[in-house]
């Protein structure tokens, strides 16, 4: 049996290395559009396991290992009371639409929600879980935020930066069980779906 990273991100791929278990990467054609009114734990949750099935439908002796984030933040107060507005942030693409996205972040508290679903062939049940981390960011300046984008480019990342880089400077403080959960695989979580199967990362076999 086979252990596959269904990603083509590098940040995954990166934190995923750091087990030390020989994996493959495959990206699934998967459309990642929301549903109307669909909350942010339900997309990633709908999403990582879409994914997951995807690739095991090419690679069905494989240990598959799917994930998906969201970040969203909630204007108006900050706060990660529920009763504030929550508005989704996806990938900017754009420099307009980053220099948007952080001028919306900044001063306000960003929560990052991370699905992950774990799929093997000798179990029947796909195993879901989800983290989150929150990001308090401090209060930015335009010329800051030009500048971050200018020095980091981070267009292809939700919120419009990357938290293992220089985005660390836009931050009052993060909250997190995980902190790689914030990078987009939670490496905490991994662990313990792939104890759940048999695979341990320490011992380097599958039980």
């Amino acid at each position: 049996m086979k252990l596959l990273l269904a990603s083509s991100s590098t940040y995954r791929q990166a934190l995923l290395s750091r087990l030390r278990l020989p994996f493959d990467s495959y990206s699934p054609n998967v459309n990642e559009s929301r549903h109307l009114n669909e909350n942010a734990e339900d997309l990633v949750s709908r999403l990582s396991l879409q994914k997951a099935l995807s690739a095991q439908s090419v690679y069905p002796e494989h240990i598959i290992l799917a994930s998906d984030q969201v970040a969203y933040v909630r204007i108006g107060d900050g706060q990660k009371g529920e009763d504030s507005h929550p508005e989704i942030l996806t990938k900017p693409h754009t420099i307009e639409n980053a220099i948007e996205q952080l001028s919306k972040c900044s001063g306000q508290t960003v929560r990052f929600i991370t699905g992950l679903c774990c799929l093997s062939p000798k179990h029947n049940q796909p195993d879901n879980t989800l983290d989150w981390v929150d990001v308090t960011f401090r209060d930015l300046s335009l010329q800051e935020i030009t500048a971050y984008i200018e020095a980091e480019s981070p267009l292809d990342c939700a919120g419009s930066f990357k938290a293992e880089g220089l985005g660390v400077t836009l931050f009052d403080k993060i909250e997190s069980s995980d902190p790689t959960t914030i990078v987009g695989l939670s490496l905490i979580a991994v662990n313990k779906a792939l104890l759940r199967i048999g695979v341990n990362p320490l011992l380097h076999k599958i039980q």
